[in-house]
């Protein structure tokens, strides 16, 4: 089958879902706050750069999962989805979706956000598969680590050949879609790559590769 395979920040929502969690974490006063978003904001304008050092990130932003239990975790973020994933999605993300659904394609996301803040996002958009970075879970409770490969750079495409094989799925015609310079190792592996609202060095790789351009922010 036909892969359509999807960035989730700034691609199919118009924001960052990673951030927008601090956020929401400094504004319940979950976490200290100036610390918090001064370290927050400077990982995401890294992250923006292309400079991004992903396990120093992660080591900070999945603390905050490390030290609740799952029950806490788990009512905080069904107010983060009302309060800002909810305002972040778009009617033609949607319709871009449901082109791919008619067409009989297979959709996945693939992001380098954890999967405790993107899986309710996902089932939200109606796709079923989902790779995210995998925040370690023992004895139902967050240990703050990583467990295996975070999905980010050449980490998608790792993940996703992972992925693949455990499917039974190819990427023969493959579609990926993102707005991000991050992910141009996986755009260049797919025939057909789409920037969406992309980011300036994202929008040069694209224009000297012939990838077609769109916007779902319109």
């Amino acid at each position: 089958m036909t892969l359509a395979i999807f960035d989730l920040d700034n691609t199919l929502l118009a924001g960052d879902s990673d951030h927008a969690w601090g956020e929401f974490l400094v504004e319940e006063s979950i976490v200290d706050a100036e610390e918090y978003r001064q370290a927050n904001d400077r990982f995401y304008q890294e992250y923006l750069n292309g400079e991004l050092d992903i396990m120093r990130y992660l080591s900070f932003a999945l603390q905050p999962l490390a030290r609740h239990d799952l029950q806490q975790l788990l009512a905080w973020r069904e107010q983060f989805v009302e309060k800002k994933i909810r305002p972040m999605m778009q009617a033609s993300a949607t319709e871009l979706l449901d082109s791919h659904r008619a067409q009989g394609h297979t959709l996945l996301i693939i992001t380098a956000t954890n999967r405790f803040v993107t899986e309710p996002v996902a089932e939200l958009l109606g796709i079923e598969h989902l790779i995210a970075t995998e925040p370690e879970l023992v004895n139902g409770r967050y240990t703050g680590e990583v467990a295996g490969v975070p999905s980010f750079q050449d980490g998608k495409v790792t993940r996703l050949n992972d992925w693949l094989e455990s499917n039974g799925e190819s990427l023969d015609g493959a579609w990926f879609y993102s707005d991000s310079h991050n992910d141009a190792p996986l755009l260049r592996k797919v025939e057909n790559p789409v920037a969406v609202d992309p980011d300036p060095t994202l929008e040069s790789i694209a224009k000297e590769n012939g990838w077609k351009i769109m916007s779902l922010r319109g």
